[in-house]
């Protein structure tokens, strides 16, 4: 069963009248301020992707459900390999 979020950020008349690539690149934008953070809090890296990695599939289950988020995740290696996730120029 998929649930609604109502983020007040979200349904807030700036960021509720963004396009969906909008929504995205806003969405990535707290996603890195809060790798930022942490990196300033002391936290050693390693411990905060793995964090966000499980609360991030965590997430998913809740809205789609462990059949298509397993659906999903079978497709990262690919994307992964293919550099979907690298920001430095590939070699």
């Amino acid at each position: 069963m998929r649930r609604e979020l109502h983020d007040p950020m979200i349904d807030s008349p700036d960021i509720a009248s963004l396009d969906e690539a909008s929504h995205k690149r806003a969405a990535l934008g707290y996603v890195t301020q809060a790798f930022a953070e942490a990196e300033l809090d002391g936290l050693d890296s390693d411990f905060v992707v793995q964090a966000a990695l499980f609360e991030a599939f965590r997430q998913l289950v809740a809205v789609y459900g462990e059949e298509q988020t397993a659906l999903y995740a079978e497709g990262l290696p690919a994307r992964i390999r293919e550099g979907s996730f690298s920001i430095a120029p590939r070699h």
